[in-house]
């Protein structure tokens, strides 16, 4: 069965849902999410939004705070029309129900690492979860939007794998249905990829599960540009137990003057930067891995006690009760925390409207890489990005006519045994896949380290290829595959990058290349 809708969304974060709303008064729109609707990195996004708007901050001075956070790699025009765009799109969520924390004076402003002014806008530390619900609200209301949940995209379906030779247009996807188990045809006029980033490729990461690189592996499948993957941020601060996966303590926590400690409760940042434990995550994240390594523990510490109880409850309500609920009372024990890979600055290629090399397919959020990241984000850069970009997407396709596409597109092919042991041998293959990773292309990297990923996942690849034509198609081999891409795209990304920059750090060249400011590490399928 072929579904057509004017405009498809793979994905429903921030920049999905936003996108959505904003094309659906010109025709159709189908989303599609892995799992349930509210499930996003989004969701999980506990810091806020960059924006301009106490009276001693300025366009300038955030622009030169994510210029400099970005390593000589941010693309300066990119940077400073996001910048500048930002309050109108921040006052559209507002009137769209986000709620953001306040003051007594205007809005209760945060700040965090690498940025020189109180600019952040939250709502307490549950921003990313106000905001998906306030969209999601308004979505459930418009008639010309279709959410379908449990419905996980398999591949692009571009006139050139039709067989089209002369040209070339993304024409829909292919959707596996976890709960019918049947692959669906979508068709579209408009692609949006918005489906966040690929932190699940890693041991550690603050990602949810969902987060396996889809968009970036199908894009790259269907040949479009894609760029800087090498570019990994590890979160510095993830809480440190072992039933506490995935869990950020946000760098707002820093921001209100929390230190990082060792386990006798010396701090220590003070020797890696000026701006001490509020300095940019890649350096904040190695100094930890440096501290770790040097001393043999297994975390370090990060203490917030002298803000006060009543202080820590109110403003970091989510945070205390998760901490609380595995034994750590913040407000009188530091806590322990470890780096784990949390955001691609990298990914497909687009301008800042969304739009990626292939015609009829766009782009916007983690997924996307615009330059506006360069070779590290700054904090709290990437809802704004994603709210900025699916808007000017949304514009520029609506200036395009709808095309009716008409192109019948053929039936899923691919192969229907079913492996009994599959359980056993995909998951092996997943955490292989994470443990190489972590141990090889983590936060410290090498030549060495780097070659041997390379060739351990040309073998991965390999068998999860084979394993993937010859079984029927399951979310899990979906999952696998996409990650096998993605770690190869990563390693390939960081032996072409021969210096340090930003969050690539190798051994081998530990010092920036300036004849390598501004130039990009691209890859394409021919």
């Amino acid at each position: 069965m072929q579904r057509h809708y004017n405009y498809l969304v793979l994905g429903s974060g921030i920049a999905g849902l936003t996108f959505a709303l904003k094309v659906a008064s010109k025709g159709s729109v189908a989303i599609l999410t892995k799992k349930n609707r509210a499930e996003s990195n989004t969701n999980y996004a506990q810091g806020g939004i960059a924006c301009v708007t106490g009276a001693d901050d300025s366009f300038q001075l955030h622009v030169r705070d994510t210029l400099d956070a970005g390593a000589g790699l941010c693309k300066e025009s990119v940077v400073r029309e996001t910048v500048e765009e930002a309050p109108e799109r921040i006052q559209e969520l507002i009137q769209m129900g986000v709620d953001f924390s306040r003051a007594q004076e205007g809005y209760d402003l945060g700040k965090e690492g690498g940025h020189s002014r109180r600019r952040i806008l939250h709502a307490k530390d549950m921003t990313g979860k106000e905001i998906e619900q306030a969209l999601l609200a308004n979505i459930a209301k418009h008639p010309n939007i279709t959410i379908f949940e449990n419905s996980v995209a398999i591949d692009l379906i571009t006139m050139r794998k039709l067989g089209y030779c002369t040209q070339n247009r993304c024409l829909g996807v292919y959707a596996l249905n976890k709960i019918s188990r049947e692959v669906e045809v979508f068709s579209s006029d408009h692609l949006l990829l918005a489906t966040g980033g690929c932190g699940q490729v890693y041991q550690h990461t603050t990602n949810p599960d969902i987060a396996t690189g889809d968009g970036v592996a199908m894009a790259y499948r269907a040949g479009v540009s894609i760029a800087n993957m090498e570019f990994i941020q590890f979160h510095p601060t993830c809480l440190y137990h072992p039933q506490a996966q995935s869990f950020l303590i946000s760098e707002a926590v820093r921001g209100e003057g929390g230190v990082l400690i060792d386990a006798q409760g010396n701090p220590f940042m003070e020797r890696y930067h000026l701006l001490k434990s509020l300095a940019p995550r890649d350096i904040v994240a190695r100094a930890i891995d440096a501290e770790m390594k040097k001393t043999g523990a297994s975390c370090v510490y990060l203490d917030i006690r002298f803000k006060g109880e009543e202080f820590i409850k109110n403003r970091f309500p989510q945070i205390f009760a998760t901490c609380q609920k595995y034994g750590i009372d913040i407000t009188k024990e530091p806590i322990p925390v470890v780096p784990a890979a949390h955001y691609q600055c990298g990914g497909v290629i687009t301008d800042l409207n969304g739009q990626t090399s292939l015609p009829g397919l766009w782009a916007a959020g983690e997924v996307a890489c615009t330059g506006l990241h360069g070779a590290n984000r700054l904090a709290s850069n990437s809802l704004l990005e994603a709210i900025v970009v699916s808007h000017r997407a949304s514009q520029a396709i609506q200036k395009e006519p709808i095309t009716q596409n008409t192109i019948e597109l053929p039936a899923w092919q691919h192969g229907n045994s079913q492996d009994p042991d599959e359980l056993v041998v995909v998951n092996h293959m997943e955490q292989e896949i994470k443990l190489l990773m972590w141990n090889y292309v983590g936060i410290v990297r090498s030549n060495k380290r780097l070659y041997r990923a390379s060739s351990r996942l040309r073998m991965i690849a390999q068998e999860v290829q084979e394993y993937y034509w010859t079984n029927r198609v399951s979310p899990k081999i979906i999952d696998i595959r996409n990650l096998s891409m993605v770690a190869s795209l990563i390693v390939d990304c960081a032996i072409s990058r021969q210096e340090s920059r930003g969050l690539h750090y190798t051994l081998d060249y530990p010092e920036a290349d300036i004849s390598k400011a501004g130039v990009d590490t691209l890859l394409q399928l021919p």
